[in-house]
């Protein structure tokens, strides 16, 4: 799977790269036919969840996208993860139960 990161207003670190790949990748183990990721980390105006992470992800004719909000950057990131992992699934009961 491809992914590219962009970081906006400020420049990511190698470790929240890698802590963000690491946590996009478990989602192979939901569904194979995974094509891309996008991964945009930006800053958010809310005093309580000041980080923001956008994800979106191709697979086969469409794209799901998860966007949330959290304290920290990693929190953000598993949260999006986990509703990703929930869309593949509805995704692959919908899509994959005929063949």
């Amino acid at each position: 799977m491809n992914t590219s990161i962009t970081a906006r207003h400020f420049t990511a670190s190698d470790r929240l790269q890698q802590f963000a790949n690491e946590n996009v990748n478990k989602l192979e183990k939901f569904y194979d036919g995974l094509m891309s990721c996008d991964i945009v980390f930006m800053p958010n105006d809310s005093p309580e969840n000041p980080q923001k992470v956008e994800l979106k992800l191709k697979v086969a004719r469409t794209f799901l996208n998860a966007n949330e909000e959290a304290p920290t950057y990693e929190q953000a990131i598993m949260k999006a993860v986990e509703d990703l992992r929930k869309q593949l699934i509805k995704y692959k009961e919908k899509h994959l139960q005929y063949k």
